[in-house]
């Protein structure tokens, strides 16, 4: 009986190729500076919500002014290791009244 033995190129013996680990270092990032905008008093209670991908801190949601927003920005830019803030935030516009 002949036992079939694979060839070095063939899958059997190619290391399984390492699987990309989730971010730590954005999520770390993200998540220093959702508890710093949570801290200060200007940006507490805005509708911020704060992302990072590659050291790219990315802030959405909808602020009462364009103070917070700048500040937001700044709080951001202040953490450690942030490399670019993307401030997409927008301003709250005036309530329309309900029919």
């Amino acid at each position: 009986m002949l036992m079939p033995w694979p060839y070095p190129d063939e899958g059997a013996f190619r290391p399984e190729p390492p699987r990309p680990a989730p971010d730590d270092e954005d999520a770390r990032l993200a998540a220093l500076v959702a508890q710093r905008l949570s801290s200060d008093w200007s940006t507490r209670g805005q509708q911020i919500v704060v992302t990072a991908q590659n050291r790219v801190v990315i802030l959405t949601g909808v602020v009462a002014g364009p103070d917070a927003r700048q500040v937001a920005a700044e709080i951001a830019w202040d953490v450690r290791g942030v490399v670019d803030v993307c401030n997409a935030l927008r301003l709250a516009g005036p309530r329309r009244p309900r029919r």
